[in-house]
């Protein structure tokens, strides 16, 4: 192990892991030899899968310079029942702190720590660093948008007494933001005050300013200016000053090792067979998941459309409202959508179930749109690939992402969605499609998507805004 070492601590979940291991090989392989890196993580959540063992043990096989520090199993109590998971989740994560405090002073017997870096939702833990003297950091792993969102949270939370899920008439107004924000549209554990999750947000985003820096997954050239303004300048925290943000992005994980190689060789091969910019993506990331009456809408809406698509199909979750699913399931694929849909489309699309590889998918010249649910990843990969998006969003911070891609960034189109619960109907699917596939404002949306694609590499460039903010980074800990 170097003499210098950065810490970093990983919310549970395979996805919040692999953000941490991008980052650390990012500060390696941008400064090789200058420092190890150590990765904090719990064990015992419930949003754990089983391919989280395997994937650490190829990472610290491929970089010797990375370490991985479990902690033992913690046990939930069960004080939080009909808590919502995000409460549960919470806790669980207040529940590691001895472990956190711990592993900093042993790790600080040997080396020195030039920084700790901690998720949002392990903010828990930024108390116990600043008392042993470790200048803590933020890695946020969205856009600049929701971050000034969660900066805001608890100043817009101050100017009601009402949970922002009974405000079904209240917009929020943020500083940066275009557009004002439907209350309802709030991510889902800030929405009700009576749950314990509410006042686990206020905390964490309390937090977020008194730490000595933000690292964000985005480019300055993707933001709107205002945005960057409103945060730079301290509006988005009016009562204190706002920490230095590094925008150090976009950082893209690696494909996990294929679920099934065959099946993403199948998906690959097939987009080869397709004319340039003809197909349209449907995928929404590795957790959404849509209820049968919604899969018979979006399949209605693609054959109605008369376009190209490969659709991942996810199982259907168990609780409709969450639009939500965990790992991968085997179910019956045609006995979720319309009879005959998959012999009528056969020469026009490819349904696969569960998983497709996204990023490999998206860079293929046939594909020309990507209806997305705005995840933050997701959104990352298309810009990238310079590929113009629907918008859907389902959950988290996704309809905050989705008003800046559709009104400041003009590169997606939104899906008009139920009020009250998010459903699309076929007749909107197709419209949307067609938009993007057909019209005018869908080749100006291509244009713009693919010049900032170009932007996306070149922010990585020897004198590229996302270098610079990195070597600004490192000399702020070095």
């Amino acid at each position: 192990m170097g003499e210098h070492t950065i810490v970093l601590y990983a919310a549970p979940g395979m996805g919040h892991i692999i953000s941490m291991v991008e980052l650390g090989k990012l500060i390696l392989n941008r400064y090789p030899g200058k420092f190890s890196i150590t990765i904090l993580y719990t064990c015992g959540c419930f949003v754990d899968t089983p391919s989280i063992p395997a994937y650490i043990q190829r990472i610290s096989l491929a970089y010797p310079s990375i370490s991985f520090r479990q902690f033992p199993r913690v046990q939930n109590e069960n004080t939080l029942v009909g808590c919502s998971g995000a409460a549960i989740m919470f806790d669980f994560i207040r529940r590691n702190d001895p472990h956190v405090c711990l592993a900093l002073q042993e790790i600080s017997k040997s080396v020195a720590i030039h920084a700790f870096i901690i998720d949002i939702f392990c903010s828990s833990a930024l108390p116990m660093a600043n008392e042993l003297g470790i200048p803590t950091y933020y890695f946020y792993t969205s856009g600049a948008a929701a971050l000034s969102v969660f900066l805001y949270f608890p100043k817009i939370g101050e100017q009601t007494t009402k949970s922002f899920k009974d405000l079904t008439e209240t917009v929020l107004t943020f500083p940066g933001l275009k557009s004002p924000l439907n209350a309802t549209y709030m991510p889902e554990a800030m929405l009700d005050r009576d749950d314990p999750s509410y006042w686990d947000m206020v905390y964490f985003c309390s937090h977020l300013p008194k730490s000595n820096g933000i690292i964000a997954n985005t480019f300055e050239e993707l933001e709107p200016p205002a945005i960057l303004k409103a945060i730079a300048e301290g509006l988005c925290v009016p009562d204190a000053p706002t920490p230095p943000v590094y925008y150090i992005g976009p950082l893209i994980a690696e494909e996990e090792e294929s679920k099934d190689s065959e099946e993403a060789e199948e998906c690959l091969s097939w987009l080869d067979q397709q004319p340039s910019r003809s197909v349209v993506f449907l995928c929404f990331g590795s957790r959404g998941s849509f209820s049968g009456a919604q899969l018979k809408e979006i399949a209605y809406g693609l054959e109605k459309s008369g376009h190209r698509f490969l659709w991942v199909v996810k199982k259907p979750p168990l609780d409709e409202k969450t639009k939500q699913v965990l790992g991968v399931h085997d179910f019956d694929l045609e006995g979720l959508l319309p009879e005959g849909f998959l012999e009528r489309t056969k020469d026009k699309g490819l349904v696969v179930k569960s998983w497709a590889p996204q990023v490999a998918v998206l860079k293929k010249e046939s594909v020309g749109g990507f209806v997305t649910h705005c995840g933050w990843n997701s959104v990352l990969e298309a810009v990238i690939a310079g590929v113009p998006m629907v918008a859907w969003p389902l959950y988290a911070e996704q309809h905050v992402n989705r008003s800046v891609l559709v009104k400041d960034m003009e590169m997606a189109i939104a899906v008009k969605q139920r009020e009250e619960d998010g459903f699309v109907f076929g007749d909107e699917l197709e419209k949307s499609v067609r938009e993007l596939m057909e019209s005018e404002k869908g080749k100006e949306l291509r244009e713009r998507s693919r010049k900032m694609g170009e932007m996306a590499l070149a922010a990585w460039s020897e004198s590229g805004s996302s270098t610079r903010n990195l070597v600004n980074f490192v000399n702020s800990i070095a």
